[in-house]
């Protein structure tokens, strides 16, 4: 059961890094405005390696094995 939860978690937690790097790539590239991080180029920098990270982690999660079965 430990490595459902795990899985689950790795998806759960890199869906949400990827939305919040959306988020925040966009208002650094201005859009997305009405936030002091628009136009921001640093958070659009921000937000392209926190989206990356989230990928990963989904793929992490969709690619683990299931080793006790």
């Amino acid at each position: 059961m430990d490595n459902r939860v795990s899985r689950i978690a790795l998806i759960v937690v890199g869906a949400i890094a990827l939305i919040v790097g959306a988020v925040f790539a966009g208002q650094g590239a201005n859009l997305i405005p009405g936030s002091s991080m628009t136009g921001d180029r640093m958070w659009l920098y921000i937000g392209v390696v926190v989206a990356v990270v989230g990928v990963i982690l989904i793929v992490l999660g969709l690619r683990r094995t299931r080793r006790g079965r």
